[in-house]
C-alpha cells in the first residue's frame, strides 16, 4: 500500500503476509460454509435484523432501510463502473497510461475471479423476498468483493500520489469504511448471508492488496533499473 516500513524493505513480507492471511480466512469460510457448517449463525444473525413476525422487514425506522439501499448501491455493478471508467480515463489523460491499465486489469480481474467464485460455490440466496432484487448466487457477496477490489485498490493509490501522513489515512480509512458500510448494508437488508459478506471482504481485499504489491514490486525494479 502506501504507506512504507523500513523504507519500504519490509513492505513486501509484511503485505505477502496479510495477502496469505486472508486468502486462508477465505479457505476456511469456504469450507465451514460448503459443509454447512455456518447456516445456523448465518441465519441467528439475519433474523435478528428482522421485525419480529416479519422476515421480509428489516428492524428499525424506514429511513434506515431506504439509508441501506443508497449504501449497497455504492457496491453496484452500475457504480463502480462509472467510477472506475472515470478514474481510469482520467488517468490516461493525465499521461498515467500504467497505472490507469492496473486499475482496469485489477477490477476486471477481480470480478471475473467473483463471478467465478459464485459459479464454483453455487450456494443459495437466503429466503427472504421483497427487499432487494438479486440475479446471482450468495457466497461470495460479489458486492463485498468488488467494492473492496475497487475502493481499497483506488485508496491505496490515492494515498501513494498524497504526500502527507494525513491524507493518507484519510484516503485508505475511507476506502476501509466504505467498503465495511457496503458489505454491512447486504446483511441487513437480507440479500447476503454474513459469511458471503466476510468472505467477500477477504478475498476483495487480497486481490486488492495483491495487485498493489505487484505495482510496489514493478515501481521498484523501475526505479533500480533507471
Amino acid at each position: 500500500m502506501a504507506f512504507r516500513i523500513n523504507n519500504g524493505s519490509l513492505y513486501p513480507y509484511v503485505a505477502g503476509a496479510i495477502i496469505a492471511g486472508l486468502l486462508a480466512a477465505f479457505g476456511m469460510i469456504a469450507d465451514e460454509v460448503s459443509e454447512g457448517e455456518t447456516l445456523a449463525l448465518d441465519e441467528g444473525v439475519l433474523m435478528a435484523l428482522r421485525a419480529p413476525g416479519d422476515p421480509a422487514d428489516p428492524i428499525g425506522p424506514a429511513w434506515l432501510e431506504e439509508a441501506a439501499r443508497d449504501v449497497t448501491a455504492l457496491g453496484s455493478f452500475s457504480v463502480l463502473t462509472i467510477l472506475v471508467l472515470v478514474v481510469v480515463i482520467h488517468l490516461f489523460l493525465i499521461g498515467r497510461q500504467r497505472t490507469g491499465w492496473f486499475v482496469a486489469f485489477s477490477v476486471i480481474g477481480g470480478t471475473i475471479l467473483s463471478t467465478t467464485l459464485k459459479s464454483f460455490y453455487d450456494r443459495p440466496r437466503p429466503e427472504l423476498t421483497g427487499i432487494a432484487r438479486v440475479f446471482t448466487a450468495s457466497f461470495p457477496s460479489g458486492h463485498a468483493t468488488i467494492s473492496a477490489v475497487v475502493y481499497l485498490t483506488l485508496g491505496a493509490l490515492l494515498a501513494e500520489m498524497a504526500e502527507r501522513t494525513s491524507q493518507k489515512v484519510l484516503y485508505l480509512g475511507s476506502a476501509i469504511f466504505l467498503t465495511v458500510i457496503i458489505g454491512a448494508s447486504r446483511v441487513y437488508l437480507g440479500v447476503h448471508y454474513p459469511t458471503d459478506v466476510i468472505a467477500g471482504w477477504s478475498i476483495g481485499a487480497g486481490w486488492a492488496l495483491a495487485w498493489t504489491l505487484a505495482a510496489h514490486l514493478v515501481r521498484k525494479r523501475m526505479k533500480t533499473e533507471g
